[in-house]
């Protein structure tokens, strides 16, 4: 069983201007306290045809991670349509709300998004370079697609420096700073 469980994620400004920041409120739960933060992650993908448009809107890591249920908003920035292929700005696209602990992505919540003019003449008739501050917004908030990842979430057993066993009779340091200058006698 996971450490951490979503319990459920509200979309609250839906739909909303294209330019309108995102705003989700999340519930989750934690089994027992972790010794690290969670990294929560939206991205945006700004084109089916290649990764290297896709936008993070924001991450923000949350902790400390202590057992219980809690409840938080995550509000990100809209995408930069500067970024986005033009013929992928208006239409259906996927947005990824996703949850890290230690680097290690646990869960993944997609949601579709339709992103089209209001107005009928526009949608009947699009202009050839879309009108940012005319296009709306919806994500399909009713059917979200969620992966979850198996990760282990226990700290290690041990670390390479409890494995050191000094022939010296020397104490062990397991944490040194190595771009510290050492004095060492010969």
């Amino acid at each position: 069983m996971a450490a951490v469980n979503i319990t459920a994620v509200n979309v609250l400004n839906n739909p909303s201007l294209f330019t309108a920041p995102l705003q989700f409120e999340i519930q989750y739960n934690c089994q027992y306290d972790l010794p690290e933060d969670l990294e929560w992650k939206l991205t945006y993908v700004g084109s089916a045809e290649s990764e290297k448009y896709d936008q993070v809107l924001d991450s923000v890591l949350v902790g400390p991670v202590r057992q219980g249920s809690f409840r938080f908003v995550f509000q990100a920035s809209p995408p930069d349509p500067a970024k986005l292929p033009q013929d992928d700005i208006v239409g259906v696209t996927v947005l990824f709300l996703s949850c890290s602990y230690r680097d290690k992505e646990f869960i993944r919540v997609g949601y579709y998004i339709n992103n089209d003019y209001q107005d009928e003449e526009l949608r009947e008739n699009p202009p050839p370079k879309p009108i940012i501050e005319k296009l709306w917004r919806e994500l399909l908030a009713e059917k979200p697609r969620v992966t979850k990842f198996p990760i282990d979430f226990d700290p290690p057993s041990s670390t390479a420096t409890d494995d050191i066993i000094p022939t010296d009779g020397a104490e062990s340091t397991p944490f040194m700073d190595v771009d510290a200058p050492q004095d060492m006698e010969t």
